[in-house]
């Protein structure tokens, strides 16, 4: 069973940083992908971005990159997001993803999610 768990969201004013971690376990960290995704009140939860256990490969939805890097810790089985430039529009629970396979995207295509973390841009 891979287990993710999330932490180090909060408040933050509009143009501040945020780092993000998603502790994983050993199992999944090696191997899989590792993603994050976000959901908004009322709206679908969105891909973040993803970074390959295999090949240390990334990939950012177009509106995230440049301001969003995923980077990881493989002594501690961690995966940060360290979001940049924060805006109100990035408030939300964030979500850590794991898959086998590679890079994707899309919700469905990902089989271990952890509990989420807040967080709140304020303008």
């Amino acid at each position: 069973q891979v287990q993710l768990r999330e932490s180090g969201g909060g408040l933050v004013q509009a143009g501040g940083s945020l780092r993000l971690s998603c502790a994983a376990s050993e199992r999944a960290f090696g191997t899989y992908v590792l993603a994050w995704f976000r959901q908004a009140p009322g709206k679908e939860r969105e891909f973040v971005g993803a970074r390959s256990g295999s090949t240390d490969g990334t990939w950012y939805a177009g509106s995230m990159k440049g301001r969003f890097i995923i980077s990881r810790d493989n002594a501690k089985n961690t995966v940060y997001l360290q979001m940049n430039s924060l805006k109100p529009e990035d408030t939300g629970v964030y979500y850590c993803a794991a898959r086998r396979g590679g890079l994707g995207s899309l919700v469905g295509e990902y089989d271990y999610w952890g509990q989420g973390t807040q967080v709140t841009v304020s303008s």
